[in-house]
C-alpha cells in the first residue's frame, strides 16, 4: 500500500490510538518518522518508542504513549502541512 503523507498517517495512528486507549502503537519505520517521534519525546507528548523489525523484515516504531490521570497527553493532533498545501 503506498502512503501518500507518512507523518498524516503516523499521526493518524497515534490518535486513533489514544481515542482507545492503547497503552502502544506501531507504525512502519523511517527517518522522518524517526525525527517527529524525537520531538514528541522531547517535549514531552509521547513516553518513547523503539525500532522493532516486522514479520516481514520491514522496520518498524513501536511508540509508547502517555497518559495523565486517565486522560491522554495530546489533546488535539492535527497535520497544517500537507504534501497539497504547504504552510
Amino acid at each position: 500500500m503506498q502512503i501518500t503523507d507518512p507523518v498524516a498517517d503516523m499521526l493518524t495512528r497515534i490518535r486513533n490510538a489514544q481515542m482507545r486507549r492503547k497503552s502502544r502503537v506501531s507504525t512502519p519505520g523511517s527517518k522522518l518518522r524517526a525525527r517527529v517521534l524525537d520531538v514528541l519525546q522531547a517535549e514531552g507528548y509521547i513516553r518513547g518508542y523503539e525500532s522493532v523489525t516486522s514479520a516481514n523484515n520491514l522496520p518498524e516504531f513501536d511508540i509508547s504513549l502517555k497518559y495523565f490521570d486517565g486522560q491522554p497527553v495530546i489533546r488535539e493532533l492535527r497535520r497544517i502541512s500537507t504534501p497539497g498545501r504547504r504552510v
